[in-house]
This record gives C-alpha cells, sequence and structure tokens, in this order.
C-alpha cells in the first residue's frame, strides 16, 4: 500500500459514482430510454456517466433536435427522482461527510436540486451547504462550468480546489478547470487522476491550522 498527500483550501465533490451509488437507477432508466430508442443499451450505458441527460442523448442521438433532448431530460428527471429503489452511499462516505462539516466543500453535480435531494437523503448523507446543480449551469461536464463557480462560491482560486470524481466526462471537467483530481472507483481508474482510490474507505481528511485541507489517500 503506498499513501499520497494532496493539499487544498477547498474540496469539489460530485455525487454519482463518488458519494451515492445510483447505478442501479441509472441503469435501469438508461436503459429503458435506448431500448425506446432502439439503442444498445450496454452502448448507451457507457456514455451516461456525469452528464447531464439531454448531453448523453445528443451524443448518442447527434442528429436530434436539442429541444427534444430536453424535453426528454424532463421526463428522465423525474423518473429517476422518483426511483431511488438500490440508492446507497459509496463505502466510506458517511464517514468522509462528517469529516467535511467544518470544512470548506461544495457539491457540484450533473443531477437537478431535486435529484441531488432525493439520493442523498436515500444515502443518508448531509447534504452540503454550497452546491452547482443542473439548473445552475449552462453547459454540463465535461465542460468546467459546474466546478469553476463552485470554487467561487467557496470563494477560492481553482488551483486550491480539490475535484472527488468518478467520471470521464467529470474528470474531464474538474481538469479543464484547472482543479487536481481525486479518482473514484473503477470508472477512474484508467483515467489518470492525481490520485485514485476504490472507495471512500481509503482517504482522510486532516484539517490544518492555516486553514487548509490535507487529504491522506491509500492506494490498494
Amino acid at each position: 500500500m503506498s499513501a499520497t498527500v494532496l493539499e487544498a483550501r477547498a474540496l469539489l465533490l460530485d455525487m454519482d459514482g463518488t458519494l451515492v451509488n445510483s447505478d442501479a437507477v441509472v441503469e435501469r432508466c438508461w436503459r429503458r430510454w435506448a431500448l425506446a430508442q432502439g439503442l444498445d443499451p450496454e452502448a448507451a450505458l457507457k456514455v451516461v456517466h456525469g452528464r447531464q441527460g439531454y448531453a448523453t442523448m445528443a451524443a448518442l442521438l447527434p442528429d436530434r433536435p436539442m429541444e427534444q433532448n430536453h424535453a426528454e431530460n424532463r421526463i428522465m428527471l423525474a423518473e429517476e427522482t422518483a426511483d431511488v429503489d438500490g440508492v446507497v452511499p459509496v463505502a466510506g462516505a458517511t464517514a468522509f461527510m462528517a469529516s467535511l462539516a467544518a470544512l470548506p466543500h461544495a457539491l457540484v453535480t450533473s443531477a437537478d436540486e431535486a435529484l441531488a435531494q432525493a439520493r442523498m437523503t436515500a444515502a443518508a448523507l448531509p447534504m452540503p451547504e454550497t452546491r452547482v446543480t443542473a439548473e445552475l449551469v449552462g453547459a454540463s461536464k465535461p465542460d468546467p462550468e459546474g466546478f469553476l463557480k463552485g470554487a467561487a462560491e467557496l470563494g477560492f482560486d481553482p488551483a486550491d480546489c480539490v475535484v472527488f470524481e468518478d467520471s470521464e466526462a467529470g474528470i474531464m471537467a474538474g481538469r479543464a478547470a484547472g482543479m487536481r483530481i481525486v479518482g473514484i472507483g473503477p470508472r477512474a481508474a484508467a483515467l489518470s487522476p492525481d490520485a485514485h482510490v476504490d472507495d471512500l474507505t481509503q482517504l482522510r481528511v486532516e484539517a490544518v491550522g492555516d486553514g487548509s485541507i490535507r487529504l491522506h489517500i491509500d492506494a490498494r
């Protein structure tokens, strides 16, 4: 086992796949959608993680009007919000979030506010006071807008922030924002984050006297 230490002033947290394991719901909803469009569900599931739904639809059906994607995304969000069967915290998320209670952190998610509330509640995790949800950005990940807004809301430079992400779109967004990345879980392993863990049990957060945050990361 080797250990990595990262210093930060603020932490920016993705939700799905990072704090909350919602894969069961995501797969149910997107398999239904893909089959209805005559698409291969397995191929579709390789694209969905990390993006807002309309952006996934645009990637899979590039010739379709964007208005239709936005309309179907609203339906998809309602379906996902109503379905929390199988939504659980990522291993270590409860202790990890408790360790951040007094530290600068924000949720930056492609979910809208209602979906974020539903999934964080289902996983029994505290909702960060500062959050950037789908309604608050004009562009989905991999655009860096969400992470840049999160840093600005907390009052820190992007270079002083560390992003926690599981998906390719999210890691691309964090990199484009000029931030360091801790990759969470199997999807992140091949994407060369600054550090990678299987789950949040491999992380320890230390508050330093000067107001900075020290992340102790045990790579297995």
